[in-house]
């Protein structure tokens, strides 16, 4: 049988404050949201951006050290797979939910909390330093 690949890069900015619980057998499991913007220029010379939010899911000690060291609007790089989850509400109707199960982070930028929110359409602001 052939295999498959399931990975996924992303470097962006943290959303909203990382949010940490713990399953009915104790196992951490921390989740917050990765905005990564693209940008680029028409066929008509016009910039053009567009932003990609990422729920991003991460358990065990990852999940520790992303409650403890992620803080909005902090520039991260996260690795991990993609998967969906589904269910059913109380009235029956069905639901789906993309998350990347992150297996690797690594703070970038500036470490200290910020006090500012990001403007993510903002077209002129050039604070672009990624690490490609």
């Amino acid at each position: 049988m052939a295999r498959g690949l399931n990975k996924v890069m992303i470097i962006g900015y943290v959303g909203r404050e990382p949010e940490m619980r713990y399953t009915p057998s104790g196992r951490p499991v921390t989740s917050f949201s990765v905005a990564t913007t693209r940008t680029w220029t028409s066929a008509e010379g016009e910039r053009r951006e567009e932003t990609e939010w990422f729920n991003v899911v991460a358990w065990g000690t990852l999940a520790e050290i992303c409650k403890s060291h992620l803080t909005k609007s902090q520039q991260v790089y996260v690795e991990g797979r993609l998967q969906t989850r589904g269910w059913e509400d109380e009235t029956g109707k069905k639901h789906f939910r993309t998350e990347l199960v992150a297996n690797e982070m690594i703070l970038l930028g500036d470490r200290r909390p910020h006090n500012h929110e990001l403007d993510y359409a903002d077209e002129d602001d050039e604070s672009g330093d990624y690490a490609f």
